[in-house]
């Protein structure tokens, strides 16, 4: 049976391609791009400067679904989160948070996640599968159309975040072409230090994104030695805090100096004395980077309680007086279960324990 192609997995070379393969002028490929990118056209029949036999063959040899919205909710900040369904089985999330000079879109990039992180809600139901490029692009795309940006052409996402479910780096291919398409002049358009990726830790991953895409990388850390990191983040086992801080350092000297976000849930009595302080201003010394405390956001079944104020607020003290730039992240949409570390959608696992180690190991 004949499958047709969808669009929306296509970044601006494989649009290209695809023209250029049909005996049509490259340029078709801009003229699809801008319809369905800048003014949020899918339907061919609409997109009048193409001829009408390019949109009759389009239309019986492409397609262009989106994830399915099956709720909206918003939070008493103003935080929007929508549950998408990708298939038959699974349905992530994707959050907007709007703040007064910047409006940023948290995407997932699979359904599940194979890395059993102790501290997120997400990393308990287990994995599914990566999502498509399709399926990753088009929660931008959707959000942009909630949002009324096709309508007005008013940018309301300003930045966009691969911090939702799953890890973007086991996805990679299908994260990387999305981004292309987030950063594209004829998709979405943003600058490249408006994309944030946001890894758990794995080394390969880093060190390939360093190589092509340029955007800004954010480090769930959580812990300033292996053995404590170890029992908090598993991925530790495979590639420790010294592998990591150097793929860090490598990423960060690949663009320019950039730095490296490091992402630190504060759990209560776990890590976050003063001598954990103290050991992460150690680590992180001379190295080019910034420090986001977060304020833990309880999910049924967890064994963690969140820090007190007092207390972030003196690690806070010591980052800063080892001239670590460190803020405290404000906890958004925590009311509608759309805080970090909060998402979980509805997802069948495919895989769990040893099986979703070795996949994470793989970097598949």
């Amino acid at each position: 049976m004949r499958v047709n192609i969808n669009l929306f997995d296509l970044n601006q070379a494989a649009m290209r391609d695809y023209f250029t393969g049909m005996a049509e002028k490259p340029f078709r490929a801009s003229q699809v791009m801008k319809w369905v990118y800048h003014q949020g056209v899918t339907d061919f029949a609409a997109m009048s400067n193409l001829s009408k036999t390019l949109r009759e063959h389009l239309a019986d040899n492409t397609c262009s679904p989106l994830p399915t919205i099956i709720s909206e909710k918003i939070s008493a900040d103003g935080t929007r989160k929508w549950l998408l369904q990708v298939d038959a089985d699974n349905a992530i999330e994707t959050v907007f948070i709007p703040e007064t000079n910047r409006g940023t879109l948290c995407i997932s990039s699979q359904a599940g996640c194979a890395l059993n992180c102790t501290f997120c809600s997400t990393g308990k139901q287990g994995y599914s599968r990566n999502l498509s490029v399709a399926e990753i692009i088009g929660q931008v795309w959707l959000a942009n159309k909630q949002l009324g940006y096709f309508a007005s052409r008013r940018r309301v996402i300003s930045n966009v975040v691969l911090m939702g479910m799953g890890e973007p780096l086991l996805n990679f291919d299908n994260v990387t072409k999305a981004v292309e398409l987030i950063t594209d002049d004829l998709g979405f358009g943003l600058a490249n230090k408006r994309v944030t990726l946001s890894t758990a830790g794995i080394v390969p991953g880093i060190i390939k994104l360093s190589k092509c895409n340029k955007i800004s990388l954010a480090v769930s850390l959580h812990a300033a030695n292996d053995a404590l990191r170890d029992e908090l983040v598993p991925i530790n086992r495979t590639y420790p805090i010294r592998e990591l801080l150097s793929a860090c350092r490598r990423y960060s000297e690949a663009t320019g100096g950039e730095p490296v976000t490091f992402e630190y849930v504060m759990l209560n009595g776990v890590n976050d004395s003063l001598n954990d302080a103290q050991e992460l201003a150690k680590i992180l010394k001379g190295f080019p980077a910034k420090v986001n405390l977060i304020i833990f956001n309880p999910f049924p079944g967890t064994g963690f309680s969140r820090s007190s104020m007092e207390t972030t607020d003196r690690f806070r003290a010591i980052l800063t007086g080892a001239g670590i730039i460190t803020i405290t992240r404000k906890t958004r949409g925590d009311d509608i279960d759309a805080a970090c570390g909060q998402l979980v959608g509805r997802v069948k696992p495919r895989a769990r324990n040893r099986q979703m180690q070795r996949m994470a190991t793989g970097c598949a």
